[in-house]
């Protein structure tokens, strides 16, 4: 049997092209290592910021908002609670550059954004102590998105839809020719077209086709502090972004009773994603214990930390495009820490560039010709 369209890696953006192409009367399907939603990939760990006032530059803002819209279709069409309006404060001196860009954003964009000395984000939110250099940008509709509850999402969609999904099937090589071939532990299968949204194996598969792709695979930690719910709940207190000079990070609300979620964006070891990570250690917990003693004092112990892989380009901007001299192969890798919150929208761009050859979003920013 030869498919219309092979998806290798049914994470949160091969999940969602799988919906869509599906959707379009294609023949789809869907393999991964392991069963999605895992914890192998880059989507677990309960949530994900949604911000559209784009600190890593405006030209994402267009692409950021068709997902946010994307993600409420999603909602309504499930039934299922995925969006949590808790706003998101963008925290650092007021000449960052991504506070400048979250500005300018806005601006060019006319998005909801309240400005705070430090003084005025401490009296609205008591739970935060800040020096007072520093400037808050509180964007009031952005929020959280709950990653795994997405997948499933898509998932049951996809699958509704009559797309297949293979799990715990790893690919590991493909043969890139008219009808395109691809070997696994279990078999080869043939396609018409493949999308290949492997993740942190991106780098590894392409080389089996002579493309060598910039992406670092990257341990990252996160962890969960007890916390007052008086003070954090996702009621009252929003999702962050603290930006120094030297340093990210990023952080939640107490949601569901789960205390205050953190995580550094920056940094991070590179690995090799077939290897296990290194589990949270004392080290990965004392640098987030720092942070959040300096920034919400008012916390409660560590209850416990988590590892996630991070696929990094050099510039920390997406790769969406055709696969060199094939227009029938679309890779998207390397969202570098930032891109969950994009999934729904990369899902339909992935559909439309297997469908008409181009897509409505400007994807100039993510082509691998940057890189040559």
């Amino acid at each position: 049997m030869i498919y219309d369209v092979v998806i290798v890696g049914a994470g949160s953006m091969g999940m969602a092209a799988g919906y869509y192409l599906a959707k379009a009367g294609k023949n789809v399907l869907m393999l991964d290592a392991f069963n999605p939603p895992h914890e192998e990939g880059s989507h677990h760990g309960d949530t994900r910021i949604i911000r559209f006032a784009y600190g890593e530059g405006a030209s994402y803002v267009p692409f950021v908002k068709r997902a946010g819209q994307l993600w409420r279709e999603l909602e309504a069409e499930t039934n299922d609670s995925l969006f949590l309006q808790t706003g998101v404060m963008n925290v650092g001196e007021t000449n960052h550059t991504f506070l400048q860009n979250v500005r300018e954003s806005a601006n060019l964009y006319n998005l909801p954004l309240e400005q705070y000395t430090a003084a005025e984000a401490m009296e609205k939110w008591p739970g935060l102590t800040l020096p007072e250099e520093m400037v808050v940008c509180f964007e009031p509709t952005a929020g959280v998105l709950r990653v795994e509850a997405c997948i499933h999402a898509y998932k049951k969609l996809a699958l509704a839809q009559g797309a297949l999904l293979h799990t715990h099937e790893k690919v590991h090589t493909i043969q890139a020719q008219e009808i395109i071939q691809i070997h696994t532990e279990k078999g080869v299968y043939e396609t018409k077209q493949l999308i290949v949204t492997a993740g942190a194996w991106a780098s590894e598969l392409l080389q089996t086709m002579d493309l060598s792709l910039p992406i670092t695979p990257t341990r990252k930690t996160f962890a969960w502090f007890e916390a007052d719910d008086c003070l954090y709940r996702d009621a009252i207190f929003p999702a962050y972004c603290f930006e120094f000079a030297n340093s990210s990070y990023y952080g939640f609300p107490s949601i569901d009773g789960a205390g205050l979620k953190l995580g550094r964006h920056d940094g991070g070891e590179a690995i090799n994603p077939n290897e296990p990570l290194r589990p949270f250690d004392e080290q990965d917990g004392a640098e987030l214990q720092h942070f959040i003693n300096r920034f919400m004092p008012q916390h409660g112990v560590l209850s416990f930390g988590k590892t996630c892989k991070y696929s990094v380009t050099p510039d920390e901007h997406f790769i969406i495009d055709f696969l060199p001299n094939h227009q029938n192969i679309v890779i998207a890798a390397g969202f570098s820490g930032h891109g969950f919150k994009f999934s729904s929208a990369v899902g339909e761009v992935l559909s439309d560039l297997i469908l008409y050859g181009e897509s409505k979003q400007d994807l100039s920013l993510f082509q691998l010709s940057r890189f040559a």
